[in-house]
């Protein structure tokens, strides 16, 4: 009886050395617990018999006197060692155990042991203390991905974040708050097979604002969980944004065009047209929708008799073929009349990036009006020259506008127009080689160029052969000025020919 009693007492006294020597005693620290605290809450221990807290470190930290049982210490480090073991049986299977905070550029860690069934957890702070540190900071793939400017992270089977980079944890401060948890994804958990090494753009929503981050995300399968990397692209999706805005931009623009515009892009594919060229062409949307080539396209429109139609096949490609290279120089321009009567403009620019642009304008207003000015142009000189009286008018701005066969016959000129311009002071200087001087001639100069006061008047002159010619001085809309010379017998043809000679 009395060795059962000394062998219980030699246990107890072993049991409270072994305690001393579990537990370290460290000073009371009144502050919370969590990788943001300080250094000195670190180191420590916890002893559990099973799953139940036998013994602990003489602390008093918040939401450390609450603790029971290993449920109650995996709840309070979850959150920052995700990684921390469920049960004390997995470190009495897998041995000592080091668990790494969420956060890579932490130096603390939890240290979990198995000493003769007592289940020993120590929390760890390796900055700053002569105890080695478990990584190496040199180690390049720490550097890799200590250093790496985008998130890397890895999710957990239970969709929970087991460790993350620098560039994670910044991201997710910045999008959800210094106190943000760290183990909550920051982006949806896309795990299915079809994501796998493949590119997923998504976007999360940071700050007050609400301003949206872009990224590419890609996933890569490991026993662990799911492994993910994501690729800043906010400057592609604003890149993509202005372009998309600047296209609409320019297809409402080009949309209240009459003009018919049609860019083909460098591989010579329709990539923008308007609906001016739908009804310009005839051409159905759904095949200007399928980016045909330029050959279809001009061979769709030869089809529909929309283009002039060529001698032969081979002669067309030819044309086809001189058409691109003139566009491309930016020379192309052509007026094309078409079996129905309408008259297009058409010409071809160069665009950045080898493209090329085509303009169908349809201008068979303007040539049918100009072709009718013509018409009664023609028509007016017509009646002009079948007047007995000789005839010159003058424009607003004293130049000559026209003449008839009469006048051409007394005064020895031809219909013949020049490039410059002929003026009123031109024509009298002529008027005078012919005739006597006199000032009838001034007086016809100074009539045509005056704006106010202007009434029709009458004089004689005197041509060199003897001839009575009467001049008569007529004033018209717009400032023009007709001017009629008459004599008792008409024009002598004879007369005049031998004022030519």
């Amino acid at each position: 009886m009395v060795d059962w009693i000394i062998l219980a007492g030699i246990s107890l006294v072993s049991i409270i050395f072994a305690m001393q020597w579990l537990l370290p005693r460290r000073p009371i620290r009144a502050a919370d617990f969590g990788l943001s605290s300080p250094s000195s809450l670190f180191d420590t221990v916890f002893l559990f018999d099973d799953d139940k807290l036998i013994s602990h470190s003489d602390i008093a930290l918040a939401g450390f006197e609450h603790i029971a049982n290993w449920d109650d210490l995996r709840r309070l480090l979850q959150r920052d060692f995700p990684a921390f073991p469920e049960t004390p049986e997995t470190v009495r299977t897998e041995g000592n155990l080091v668990v790494s905070a969420i956060d890579c550029t932490v130096e603390r860690e939890v240290l979990c042991e198995w000493i003769d069934g007592i289940v020993r957890v120590q929390l760890r702070d390796l900055e700053g203390t002569q105890r080695p540190k478990r990584r190496d900071p040199n180690d390049p793939i720490r550097l890799a991905m200590d250093k790496a400017p985008y998130p890397v992270w890895l999710l957990g089977h239970d969709t929970k974040v087991r460790w993350c980079n620098a560039a994670y944890v910044s991201l997710v401060r910045k999008a959800r708050g210094q106190d943000a948890d760290l183990t909550a994804p920051l982006f949806p958990a896309q795990v299915d097979e079809a994501s796998l090494g493949r590119k997923t753009r998504m976007s999360i929503t940071a700050g007050d604002n609400g301003a949206k981050l872009w990224f590419d995300l890609t996933h890569v399968e490991q026993d662990q969980g799911h492994l993910f990397y994501a690729m800043d692209i906010n400057a592609i999706v604003e890149a993509e944004t202005a372009q998309r805005k600047f296209v609409q931009t320019m297809t409402k623009t080009f949309a209240q065009l009459s003009i018919g515009l049609a860019i083909f892009d460098r591989n010579r594919q329709l990539a923008l047209f308007n609906p001016a060229l739908i009804d310009l062409t005839t051409l159905p949307p759904d095949f200007l929708s399928c980016r045909p080539s330029l050959s279809s396209f001009f061979d769709r429109l030869r089809d529909q008799h929309m283009m002039p139609e060529p001698k032969n096949y081979r002669s067309w490609r030819r044309q086809m073929n001189d058409l691109l290279e003139a566009a491309q120089d930016g020379n192309y321009q052509e007026t094309w009349s078409l079996p129905s009567g309408s008259v297009y403009s058409v010409s071809g620019r160069p665009h950045p990036d080898g493209a090329v642009a085509f303009l169908f304008e349809d201008i068979t207003a303007e040539i049918t009006l100009t072709r009718r000015f013509r018409s009664e142009m023609d028509l007016m000189q017509s009646i002009l020259d079948k007047l007995a009286d000789a005839v010159v008018v003058f424009a607003d701005d004293g130049s000559l506008a026209f003449t008839n066969h009469a006048y051409q016959t007394l005064w020895g000129e031809g219909d013949e127009a020049g490039f410059e311009p002929v003026t009123v002071l031109d024509v009298t200087r002529k008027w005078q080689d012919h005739c006597v001087a006199t000032p009838v001639l001034g007086e016809i100069r100074d009539f045509v160029e005056m704006r106010d006061n202007r009434a029709e008047w009458a004089a004689d002159i005197q041509m060199r052969d003897g001839a009575q010619i009467t001049c008569t001085v007529s004033p018209m809309q717009n400032g023009a000025t007709i001017i009629r010379f008459a004599t008792a017998g008409g024009i002598n043809t004879d007369r005049t020919r031998k004022i030519s000679a």
